[in-house]
């Protein structure tokens, strides 16, 4: 008898399944993995939130600060401001002007005041006072600055000295958005004003987009990005001009690049600040450079095409100059507020760049052009 086999059928499925080899599991648990994510994400923004937090500033007269060399006047909110006098004794003064330095400077570059002749200012009877913005050399920094608070520090100032009820004010490059503040918010304490310079805020309201977009770009790419920074991220400011990764601010790093042959004439004769120059960041560049660079280029309150003539009597005079050469401020912009603006005195200078005022006799051109209107 004989005996018979079963047949079995076996899918080629079942078949792959059998001789699959097993999948091994991964040693590295999945929980570490994203522990040691979490952690490096972590330590990245603490990183990050670091980097572009800025030091605390180094004030004068602190422990660890500088020491305090000039007068000071304290203000409203216990702040102090310092000065420096110049010109003839303020008893016996009959013009009184209030000098704002610019960018990376202090009350020492007051260069009206240093390069005006002895025989206008006591013919004129001229006296000058130029004092620290807040954050510069031995003034007390300002958390909360603005162009009108610096305006009310200004009117302040000319209280505490007893500068009388009206004085002339006169802005130096980024001090001119200083003059631009004062005729906005307390115009009736001036007898006059001279802006020598003052840089333009890109974004200000009222400006032609075709003008500003022209002459901004005619900037290096590295300084159109700072403006752009303090505009419209202020608090990657202190991160941008400190960071190594980028080329940051061309005026921050000194380049000669954007200084025009008379600049680099007039620059290379200010030996003198070579004895005080680091008074002027003492306290710290956020304090001074960037908090310019935030305040001088954000959002403003008012565009300067907007002022209303503070002198509509011809009791004072508000006067203008600009060099046609000037790599730092665009001529065409200007050329556009003095238009916008005819009360104002436009003086465009041929040749000259920024720094003209160190040239000689300028200093003398302005007062007597603000004082006697030639």
């Amino acid at each position: 008898m004989a005996t018979g086999g079963v047949n079995r059928k076996i899918s080629a499925a079942s078949a792959r399944a059998h001789t699959r080899k097993p999948v091994k599991k991964s040693s590295f648990p999945l929980g570490i993995l994203r522990t040691t994510l979490a952690v490096l994400l972590i330590s990245f923004v603490a990183w990050a939130y670091q980097a572009i937090q800025p030091p605390p500033p180094k004030i004068c007269g602190s422990p660890h600060g500088p020491h305090i060399t000039a007068p000071r006047i304290k203000l409203r909110d216990g702040r102090h401001l310092a000065y420096q006098e110049h010109g003839v004794p303020k008893d016996a003064a009959k013009n009184k002007i209030i000098y704002v330095h610019g960018f990376d400077s202090f009350r020492h570059d007051a260069v009206v005041a240093k390069t005006l002749s002895p025989d206008v200012a006591e013919d004129l009877g001229v006296y000058i006072v130029s004092f620290d913005r807040p954050g510069y050399g031995e003034s007390d920094p300002d958390p909360n600055r603005t162009l009108k608070s610096l305006a009310l520090d200004i009117e302040e100032l000319a209280d505490k000295l007893e500068l009388g009820s009206k004085f002339f004010i006169t802005g130096f490059s980024l001090g001119g958005h200083a003059v631009w503040g004062c005729l906005k918010y307390i115009p009736k304490r001036l007898a006059g004003a001279i802006l020598v310079a003052p840089p333009i805020n890109y974004w200000w309201p009222g400006l032609p987009i075709n003008l500003t977009s022209e002459v901004f770009y005619k900037q290096k790419l590295q300084d159109q990005w700072t403006l752009r920074v303090a505009h419209y991220t202020p608090w990657l400011t202190y991160w941008w001009n400190t960071q190594q990764w980028f080329p940051s601010s061309s005026l921050i790093a000194g380049s000669v690049d954007i200084l025009s042959s008379q600049d680099i004439e007039l620059v290379s004769k200010r030996s003198d600040r070579q004895s005080y120059k680091a008074q002027v960041k003492q306290q710290g560049v956020y304090e001074t450079l960037h908090s310019d660079l935030n305040v001088g280029f954000g959002n403003w309150e008012f565009s300067p095409v907007d002022l209303e003539n503070p002198f509509p009597n011809n009791e004072g005079s508000i006067h203008l100059w600009q060099g046609d050469e000037d790599m730092l401020v665009p001529v065409e912009a200007q050329r556009y507020i003095a238009e916008k603006l005819p009360w104002i005195h436009y003086h465009e200078l041929q040749g000259a760049g920024h720094f003209f005022p160190h040239a000689n006799g300028m200093a003398d051109t302005f007062i007597k052009s603000l004082l006697l209107g030639k």
